[in-house]
């Protein structure tokens, strides 16, 4: 993979108007090379591990996102993972500052897995990432997720995929 690559986003079937139908294809068992990428970053409050503002704070970066250009199905990845049970952080893969949001940049080497199922599995899922992150040499320590459909979509495609995202150096 190219670096500040990640696999193509096909947002082409989309019968919901919310979420388009993730097509699993060619983000199982990817590495990621990132050097200095662009993410816009927001946070989201919780009540233990459960969102409380999520679909408020997305649907305001998105919407930023779209008046600067829109989604790019080369480009498309958000990062979300807890930093308590009170709060997550969501990280939106753009390549231009957003008015009144903040940008951080990500380096390192990343691998990926697909999960299908129901969020509750998230917690088996981290530790799944970590485990392997620790295989191949990372620490363990930064496990994002890539949650593709919101919830409705979700049950409306009757699938639920959710990409790991681990730090292995």
């Amino acid at each position: 993979m190219k670096t500040n690559a990640v696999p193509h986003y096909d947002d082409s079937d989309n019968t919901t108007g919310c979420c388009p139908r993730f097509n699993p294809k060619g983000w199982d068992g990817q590495k990621l090379h990132f050097v200095e990428k662009d993410f816009v970053r927001a946070t989201t409050r919780s009540a233990m591990h459960i969102p409380l503002n999520m679909g408020r704070v997305f649907a305001r970066v998105q919407g930023k996102i779209e008046d600067a250009g829109g989604t790019d199905p080369d480009n498309c990845i958000v990062l979300s993972r807890d930093l308590s049970p009170w709060e997550s952080e969501h990280l939106f893969s753009f390549p231009a500052p957003l008015p009144n949001e903040e940008t951080v940049t990500l380096t390192g080497d990343f691998i990926t897995r697909v999960f299908e199922g129901p969020y509750r599995e998230a917690k088996t899922w981290h530790a799944e990432m970590q485990a392997e992150a620790r295989k191949q040499g990372g620490s363990g320590d930064d496990v994002y997720f890539f949650y593709t459909t919101c919830p409705k979509c979700a049950k409306a495609y009757g699938k639920n995929y959710v990409v790991g995202v681990a730090r292995t150096a």
